[in-house]
């Protein structure tokens, strides 16, 4: 008779052990970064009753999910922005870079302008890359230095004073004095 009431109660706890809803395991915090939609259903389930779920494993594995899951989307923005920044910062420099050539070589431009302006006043041609290129320039492209005739002495002296004009071709005064006696004669 033991023994049957042993077998009775053991079948009966068996029947309601297996009668008593099995819950579902708690899911982890990977889990629900693995699954957006899990994800969403906790949280919902979690803000409803936010008293009850304050200390639900699967709440608090929820809201850790949340968390990294938001870190993961700042760093990947961050990241972004940092690519997007340096972009720029390149742009700029290529622009910067390029307007400094632009104003080195407008200055160059500008300097070797004004020396074979110099020069043309002597009739020296300016400096060229190509030797032939010299040679081979039109009649009308040919700087010029326009040298004045003398003017005609006279027996007292030039038209510009008592400073004696070279006979030479050149166009500069000489500082030759006329005689003392030539001078004082016509006085």
């Amino acid at each position: 008779m033991m023994t049957s009431h042993k077998t009775a109660l053991l079948l009966g706890i068996g029947l309601l052990a297996g009668c008593t809803p099995n819950e579902p395991p708690v899911r982890t915090t990977t889990e629900f970064i693995d699954n957006p939609m899990l994800l969403e259903a906790a949280m919902v389930r979690c803000q409803q009753n936010r008293e009850e779920s304050r200390y639900d494993q699967e709440c608090i594995n929820a809201r850790a999910a949340v968390q990294r899951i938001q870190v993961e989307e700042e760093d990947t923005r961050r990241e972004e922005l940092e690519a997007r920044s340096e972009r720029k910062r390149a742009a700029l420099r290529r622009t910067q870079q390029a307007t400094a050539e632009a104003r080195r070589r407008a200055e160059e431009a500008e300097r070797l302008r004004k020396e074979a302006e110099y020069l043309a006043q002597f009739g020296v041609l300016p400096p060229t890359d190509d030797p032939d290129e010299s040679e081979s320039l039109p009649e009308g492209n040919l700087p010029m230095a326009v040298i004045p005739e003398p003017a005609a002495q006279d027996e007292a002296g030039s038209a510009y004073g008592d400073a004696v004009l070279p006979t030479d071709g050149g166009n500069a005064p000489s500082a030759e004095q006329v005689p003392e006696e030539e001078a004082t004669d016509d006085r």
